[in-house]
């Protein structure tokens, strides 16, 4: 067992604690975050803190986060990344209790960014091969305590079709939805160049099985139009609220920077944005989050209360670290509060839904 590091000291400015959102301006009226409340890494590689992709759930009493973690390149068998595990009794202090075990030949390469959800009363896991270009799929395990897991025999479960895709499939996300599931990723176009969403269903009581899984989409989603997604809509994180799906997504590649907005939907295949600027935006210079504010995992307590879980750094990815902001809610519009300094991040002109 490995004991990480997550206390966090805050360096600030005398600047306002509430202002308009602006990729740009936005974070200029804010307080200058160094090191966030939350801040976690996964330290099995002693000189380069890595944890990417967080998503938590809460199992008897305790938060567990699952969350990708490094390669080591010291030409060590089956390395790649993988899938760490850590648990918490109050979101912020966290400590590692173990990994996904990567036994399977479809994993040799890596196995990552992992989506938890408690289903029929175990926890089940979907999280993604790596390594394999357009050839990345959907995997599915279940397990009884969040720790040691049954993967399904029916290994890799789904990735997407058509002439629009490349078939990759990555980043899942899934969703109890009625007598369904639906499971979000993110893909390709055939060139490998432009990522974009994908959805499918299958039925709750079946075995998520590649059988069991229907395309729900003959094209793309959502797709990168704005400026500031540039190439890239993936990790998407869905939640119901009010008989509305509301969807956090990543926009960008990595460090490019890649930033969190936020759409919403009345059947959760049809989606619009609800801003045409990003909900969180990466952090100002000397920020602990100034190379991006990626990934986002919604996480809702057993109170109502809700959480976004996200990843950032200020290296270009040289390291990787965890954090979150709580989500407030005026109306039907989500805003974000930065736990540090009670900065309220909100939409730019903001689309009613």
């Amino acid at each position: 067992m490995k004991t990480l590091f997550y206390i966090g000291i805050i360096i600030v400015s005398t600047l306002s604690s509430k202002a308009e959102n602006t990729p740009s301006a936005q974070n200029s009226q804010s307080q200058l975050i160094t090191r966030p409340q939350m801040y976690f890494a996964d330290q099995a590689q002693k000189d380069k803190p890595f944890a990417k992709d967080p998503d938590v759930v809460k199992w008897k009493g305790k938060y567990l986060m699952y969350y990708t973690t490094g390669s080591y390149n010291d030409g060590r068998p089956n390395d790649g990344y993988g899938i760490g595990i850590a648990q918490s009794r109050d979101m912020i202090n966290w400590t590692k209790v173990t990994d996904f075990t990567r036994d399977k030949d479809y994993e040799n390469k890596g196995a990552c960014a992992p989506c938890v959800v408690i289903l029929k009363g175990k926890i089940h896991l979907f999280y993604q091969t790596y390594g394999n270009g357009p050839k990345d799929v959907i995997c599915h395990a279940w397990s009884d305590d969040g720790l040691h897991f049954t993967k399904n025999p029916d290994n890799p479960v789904f990735h997407p079709t058509g002439d629009w895709t490349c078939g990759r499939a990555i980043d899942a996300d899934v969703i109890e939805d009625g007598d369904k599931v639906l499971l979000y990723v993110a893909t390709r176009d055939p060139e490998m160049k432009i990522q974009k969403l994908a959805v499918a269903s299958a039925p709750l009581n079946s075995e998520f099985a590649k059988k069991d899984w229907t395309q729900r989409c003959s094209n793309s989603i959502l797709e990168p139009v704005l400026d500031w997604e540039k190439q890239c809509i993936e990790a998407p994180t869905v939640f119901k609220r009010e008989g509305l799906f509301y969807m956090f997504y990543a926009g960008g590649y990595n460090n490019q920077p890649q930033q969190i907005g936020v759409a919403v939907s009345k059947d959760g295949l049809q989606w619009t944005r609800l801003s045409k600027s990003p909900l969180l935006p990466c952090g100002n210079k000397g920020e602990w989050n100034s190379s991006e504010s990626g990934h986002p995992g919604v996480f809702t307590d057993d109170d109502g209360s809700m959480v976004l879980f996200f990843q950032g750094n200020n290296d270009n990815g040289k390291t990787w670290y965890l954090s979150k902001m709580d989500i407030r809610w005026d109306g039907k519009l989500p805003y974000l509060i930065r736990p540090e300094d009670q900065f309220e991040f909100r939409l730019i002109e903001p689309i009613q839904p």
